[in-house]
C-alpha cells in the first residue's frame, strides 16, 4: 500500500513546487485525504489549543460521558450498536455567525484561543481552495466564489471530539463511516492515540497521528463542483481501548443558499452535460437530505437532489 499523502506547505515556495501541487492533485484524486506540515500556525498555538481542549474535556464533559454510557447500559453490549457512536462532542459556528460566546462551560481563555483558531484555519482553508482551482485549471477564487451564498460567507463551524476509552470497540464505533457533506474539512487530531481510518480500493487505512499536522479531507460538495474528479471519502473513527482520542474537525462548507453544481469548464462534453452525474442544488436542501442519511451511501443522496433539481416543487418532500 502506497504512504498516506503528506504536503509540505513550505515547499510549495521553492523550487519543489510544481512537485508538491502534483502530490496534492493525486491526493485529491486518489485519497480524498492528504496531511498538512509546515502549515503556518504556529506549533505553540495548537500546543495550547490540545491543552485547552482536554483540560475541558476532562473539567466539564468526561463525567458527563460517563453517565450517559452507564444511563444506555453501554458499558455491557454484546451485540453490535448501530444508532450510536462512543463520541463526547460540541459545536461551535464561526461563520456567518458565531455562537462561541453563547456556548456553556467555555472559560474566556478557551473562547479566545476557539475564535482565533478558526480565524487561521479559514485562512487555510481558503488558500487550500486557490491551490484546487490552479490543479483544476480554474480561475482563481472560483472555489471559493462558489462556496458564498446571498450572505458572501461560507458557513464554517467546528466539532470538538473526544473518543474515550471504549471496553467493546469491535461493537460500536467511534464514529460511524460516512462521507462529510460539506466542503473542506480541517482536522486537528490527537497525536498519540490514533482510530481515524478511510476508505481506499476497499481496504480501511489508518490517517497516522502526526504531531502538529492538519489532516484535509473533502466533503460531498466540492465532489460535486470538481464533477467528480475529487472525491469524498468514506471514513470513520475506531474507538480504542486505551487512551482518550482528541479530534477537533473544522467544516469549511458552502453557505447555506449557496447554489451548488459542476464547474462548466470540468464537463467535457454536450453528451456527459445531457448524462449528467452531479446534479444542482441548494446546499441547505442537501443538509436537510443529508441529516437523515449521514451513514448511508452518498449516491443516493446525489440522485435525490437530482429529483429535486427536475421539479423544485418535490424539495419539501425530498428532504423532510
Amino acid at each position: 500500500m502506497e504512504n498516506f499523502p503528506v504536503i509540505n506547505m513550505e515547499k510549495l515556495n521553492g523550487e519543489e513546487r510544481k512537485a508538491t501541487m502534483e502530490t496534492i492533485k493525486d491526493a485529491c484524486e486518489n485519497w480524498g485525504f492528504f496531511e498538512l506540515v509546515n502549515h503556518g500556525i504556529p506549533t505553540e498555538f495548537l500546543d495550547t489549543v490540545e491543552k485547552m481542549t482536554k483540560d475541558h474535556y476532562k473539567n466539564c464533559l468526561e463525567q458527563r460521558f460517563k453517565e450517559l454510557v452507564a444511563s444506555k447500559g453501554l458499558n455491557a453490549v454484546n451485540t453490535e450498536v448501530n444508532d450510536m457512536d462512543w463520541e463526547s462532542t460540541f459545536y461551535l459556528k464561526h461563520l456567518p455567525h458565531s455562537n462561541i460566546s453563547e456556548v456553556p462551560d467555555l472559560n474566556e481563555e478557551y473562547r479566545k484561543v476557539m475564535k482565533e483558531f478558526a480565524l487561521k484555519l479559514e485562512k487555510l482553508a481558503e488558500e487550500l481552495l486557490d491551490l484546487f482551482c490552479e490543479n483544476l485549471g480554474l480561475e482563481k477564487g472560483y472555489l471559493k466564489k462558489a462556496f458564498y451564498g446571498s450572505q458572501g460567507s461560507p458557513t464554517f463551524g467546528t466539532k470538538v471530539s473526544n473518543y474515550p476509552p471504549c471496553p467493546t470497540p469491535d461493537l460500536i464505533k467511534g464514529l460511524r463511516s460516512h462521507t462529510d457533506a460539506g466542503g473542506v474539512i480541517l482536522l486537528f487530531q490527537d497525536d498519540k492515540v490514533s482510530g481515524l481510518q478511510l476508505l481506499k480500493d476497499g481496504e480501511w487505512i489508518d490517517v497516522p497521528p502526526m504531531r502538529h499536522s492538519i489532516v484535509i479531507n473533502l466533503g460531498d460538495q466540492l465532489e460535486v463542483i470538481t464533477n467528480g474528479k475529487y472525491k469524498s471519502v468514506e471514513h470513520r473513527v475506531i474507538a480504542q481501548t486505551d487512551g482518550t482520542r482528541m479530534s477537533i474537525a473544522s467544516f469549511y462548507n458552502p453557505g447555506s443558499d449557496a447554489v451548488i453544481y459542476p464547474a462548466p469548464s470540468l464537463v467535457e462534453t454536450e453528451t456527459e452535460e445531457k448524462n449528467q452525474v452531479y446534479p444542482k442544488f441548494v446546499f441547505d436542501d442537501y443538509m436537510k437530505l443529508y441529516a437523515g442519511l449521514k451513514f448511508q451511501a452518498k449516491e443516493p443522496r446525489f440522485e435525490a437532489m437530482k429529483t429535486v433539481e427536475a421539479n423544485p416543487s418535490l424539495a419539501a418532500i425530498a428532504t423532510a
